[in-house]
């Protein structure tokens, strides 16, 4: 056999293979009992919400003016802490 002909074999072979993992399971429809326990959990984050916007924002500005301070180490983190617990 040439070999051209043998790795044509190998890689028809592997492509069969290889497909029946990369298919993707058939989606059950929604009125199957069970089909929301096998779904997988949602890839998107809730939005933040304005609690946590308000923090970032204080602690971005903690940190500039840590940073205008020129702290470093341990007294810029009591600082942070300090400052993002502030009212």
């Amino acid at each position: 056999m040439r070999f051209s002909t043998v790795a044509a074999a190998v890689c028809l072979s592997l492509s069969a293979v290889g497909g029946g993992f990369a298919a993707a399971p058939p989606a059950q429809p929604a009125d199957v009992p069970g089909a929301a326990a096998n779904q997988a959990p949602a890839t998107h984050a809730a939005p933040p919400s304005g609690d946590a916007a308000a923090k970032h924002a204080k602690r971005t500005e903690c940190l500039k003016d840590a940073k205008t301070k020129k702290l470093v180490g341990a007294e810029k983190t009591a600082f942070l802490k300090t400052g993002i617990a502030a009212p």
